[in-house]
């Protein structure tokens, strides 16, 4: 069975920018979803009960802090973010790793073994 995954970024460009990466530092994980607000996140780790989340920080709706604490324990969570302040506020929710943008593959590569490793 394939590892799963949803993608949630607001900014759209990124979000497909983020999907290549993954296909590239991951071939082996499905994304099941791809959304842009925490609202819509919650809603599809309901759904799809994925293994990991690549969440952004500052979106519409509930924030990614909030959205991984609601998720806490349901999945593994790498945050991807512009803004580095919030990585105590991320740890603290449980993420496995935190990136800041703009991404670097080989940094995304070594945020995805540690997933692995988890999983």
């Amino acid at each position: 069975m394939r590892p799963t995954a949803i993608v949630v970024e607001d900014e759209v460009l990124l979000r497909h920018q983020l999907m290549e990466m993954l296909a590239e530092a991951w071939p082996q994980l499905e994304v099941v979803d791809q959304i842009g607000d925490g609202a819509q996140a919650m809603a599809s780790i309901e759904r799809h009960a994925p293994q990991v989340l690549f969440l952004d920080i500052e979106m519409p709706g509930l924030s990614g802090i909030e959205v991984a604490r609601r998720a806490s324990g349901r999945c593994h969570v790498v945050f991807i973010t512009a803004y580095g302040q919030h990585a105590l506020a991320a740890f603290d929710a449980g993420a496995v790793d935190y990136l800041v943008k703009p991404l670097e593959p080989l940094r995304l590569a070594r945020a995805c073994a540690r997933v692995r490793e988890r999983i």
